[in-house]
């Protein structure tokens, strides 16, 4: 199963929920069965490690941030992913736009099935600098999406 996580630039927001989600899935001992990546929609960050803000909360919460660069979403990653997990509409919309027809179904935003939630953006800290809201905003997604995917590999 591959799952791929996607903001705008890949250097706060989608490589939060990649360091969050691996973890996630290291701690079932799901680490065999699901990949984990992030990507972004633009260019101007590519090559460049997580943000310092971001950096800072993913060590605060023992997280690594090594291997974390930014790079642009490529139609590879639309053919191999069975989720495409974004953070706001924005990108929900670009993902769509990007996508081919048959991958279509595998773009969802973060909250989506978070009850109460399912249309909730994740707030984006590049602009507020509110990186621990970010990260706590996502502790509350990543597990819905964890139980999804352990569903389906369980069907499988």
């Amino acid at each position: 199963m591959n799952v791929l996580f996607v903001c705008l630039g890949n250097i706060c927001r989608s490589p939060m929920a990649e360091a969050m989600f691996r973890q996630l899935v290291k701690e079932a001992g799901l680490s065999g069965q699901i990949k984990v990546d992030s990507a972004g929609l633009n260019y101007e960050e590519i090559g460049n490690g997580p943000h310092p803000g971001a950096a800072a909360v993913m060590h605060q919460h023992g997280l690594s941030t090594a291997g974390l660069i930014a790079r642009h979403i490529t139609n590879e990653d639309f053919e191999q992913a069975d989720y495409i997990i974004c953070m706001d509409r924005m990108n929900l919309d670009e993902l769509h736009r990007l996508a081919p027809e048959s991958d279509q179904d595998k773009i969802h935003l973060a909250n989506e099935p978070v009850p109460g939630k399912e249309n909730a953006e994740i707030p984006d800290p590049w602009y507020t600098h509110r990186f621990e809201d970010t990260y706590q905003s996502l502790a509350v997604a990543l597990p819905y999406w964890l139980a999804i995917i352990r569903k389906q590999l369980n069907q499988n």
